[in-house]
C-alpha cells in the first residue's frame, strides 16, 4: 500500500511493537492540516446544505473526507484514517435506533417501540448508510490512506441505546437471562456486521479503526462497556466480561476504552480478559487528562499485567516525564498538537526513549 505517509512502514513497526507490550506510539487523535502543498489536489466539496447531508449523504461526505484527508499532516506515527464514524454506537441504530445529526456528533436515540428482540435486518437504512459510505470512501482513497471502521460499539452499551440505559439497569435485577440473551444477540450482530466491514475496508488483510485512528495487520476494533460506571464489578463480570472475550478471542488486535475515575473498580477484571492488547485511559470531565502524573500508577498496572497503554490528550510539557515515570515499553501516546513544529519537538524527546 503506497500512502500519503512517507514514514508509513516505520509506523507500522511501531505499532506492531505496541501491541505486544514493546516501545513507543507517537501520534495524536485526530489531525491537524500539514503545512506546505497538499497531497493533491483535491476540490474541495460544496457546501453541506445542512447537518443530515454532513453527515449521512454517502458521495457529500466520501468528498469532504477526501478533501481533508489530502490536507491533513501524517507526521510521527499519525494514520492517515478517514474517520467515517456514523455516531459513537452506531450498532444500536442498525438494530432499530435512530439517528440524529448534530454539530459536534452524532446522537443515537433509543427505540420507543423496542420489543426486547435484537434482530439485523439487512434492509435496514443504516446499515445500508454503513457499507454505502465505506465503499464510496474505499473509491475516493485509492489506497492513499485507509477507510475507517466506524464505532459500532457493542454490548451493554448497544443495548442502551435500544431501550434506555435505566431499563437495561432493571433489566439485569429483573431479567437476567433475557439480558444475557439479548447480549448474546448483539454480539452475534456485531461479528456479522464488523466482519462485512472489513472486507469493504482492509487493504491487503491490514485495517484501521476510527476511534483513536488505530491500525492493525488483520481485524482491529475498540471495545467498551462506558455503563460499567453503574454496575458493580459483579455484574460487569456477568454481563460483559463474557462478550469482551468472545470479541478478543475474534479480532486479531483489541484495545479496551476505560472510561471514567468510577469504571477503574473493574480494571481488575479487565486485565484478566486473554488476548485483549491494550487499553486506553480516559478520565472523565472535570479530571486532569491523561499525561497528568495522577495517572502514572495506573499505567504501570496496566503494563505489569501485561497490556499495552494508551494514554490521550497528553500535553508536551507532560510527554517526558510521562516516558520518565512510566517507561518506554507497550506505550501509545495521544498528544494533543497543535502545529508541525510541536509534532518535531516531541518526536526529538521521543527518539531518545526508543
Amino acid at each position: 500500500m503506497s500512502t500519503w505517509k512517507a514514514n508509513f512502514e516505520a509506523s507500522k513497526q511501531h505499532y506492531l511493537d505496541w501491541w505486544n507490550q514493546k516501545g513507543i506510539v507517537l501520534t495524536m487523535w485526530e489531525h491537524i492540516t500539514k503545512e506546505g502543498a497538499p497531497y493533491a489536489n483535491v476540490l474541495p466539496p460544496t457546501p453541506h446544505k445542512d447537518m443530515n447531508q454532513f453527515w449521512f449523504d454517502p458521495q457529500w461526505r466520501a468528498g469532504y473526507l477526501h478533501y481533508t484527508m489530502s490536507r491533513n499532516s501524517y507526521m510521527a506515527d499519525i494514520l492517515p484514517v478517514a474517520n467515517t464514524q456514523l455516531g459513537p454506537g452506531s450498532l444500536g441504530a442498525i438494530l432499530g435506533a435512530d439517528l440524529e445529526g448534530r454539530e459536534d456528533t452524532i446522537w443515537i436515540r433509543d427505540k420507543s417501540d423496542f420489543n426486547g428482540d435484537i434482530i439485523l435486518d439487512e434492509n435496514n437504512k443504516w446499515l445500508k448508510l454503513h457499507f454505502d459510505l465505506l465503499k464510496a470512501c474505499k473509491a475516493k482513497a485509492q489506497g492513499n490512506y485507509f477507510v475507517g471502521c466506524p464505532d459500532l460499539i457493542e454490548g451493554l452499551d448497544v443495548l442502551a441505546s435500544l431501550k434506555g440505559s435505566d431499563n437495561v439497569l432493571m433489566d439485569m435485577i429483573l431479567d437476567p437471562d433475557k439480558t444475557l440473551e439479548q447480549l448474546q444477540a448483539i454480539n452475534d450482530a456485531y461479528f456479522k456486521v464488523f466482519d462485512a466491514i472489513y472486507d469493504i475496508i482492509n487493504i491487503d488483510g491490514e485495517m484501521a479503526f476510527c476511534y483513536f485512528s488505530i491500525w492493525g495487520p488483520g481485524k482491529v476494533s475498540k471495545l467498551q462497556a462506558d455503563i460499567s460506571i453503574m454496575i458493580s464489578e459483579e455484574d460487569f463480570r456477568t454481563f460483559s466480561m463474557p462478550f469482551l472475550q468472545e470479541q478478543c478471542n475474534k479480532i486479531d488486535y483489541t484495545l479496551y476504552h476505560l472510561d471514567g475515575v468510577d469504571a477503574i473498580r473493574h480494571l481488575d477484571a479487565i486485565l484478566e480478559i486473554g488476548n485483549l492488547n491494550a487499553v486506553q485511559w480516559t478520565p472523565g470531565y472535570g479530571q486532569p487528562q491523561g499525561g497528568n502524573p495522577q495517572w502514572y500508577d495506573l499505567y504501570r498496572k496496566i503494563l505489569a499485567n501485561g497490556k499495552s497503554v494508551m494514554a490521550n490528550w497528553v500535553t508536551m510539557d507532560e510527554l517526558q516525564p510521562l516516558l520518565d515515570n512510566v517507561g518506554n515499553q507497550g506505550l501509545h501516546i495521544n498528544v494533543d498538537f497543535k502545529s508541525e513544529k510541536e509534532i518535531e519537538q516531541a518526536m526529538k524527546i521521543v527518539e531518545q526513549y526508543r
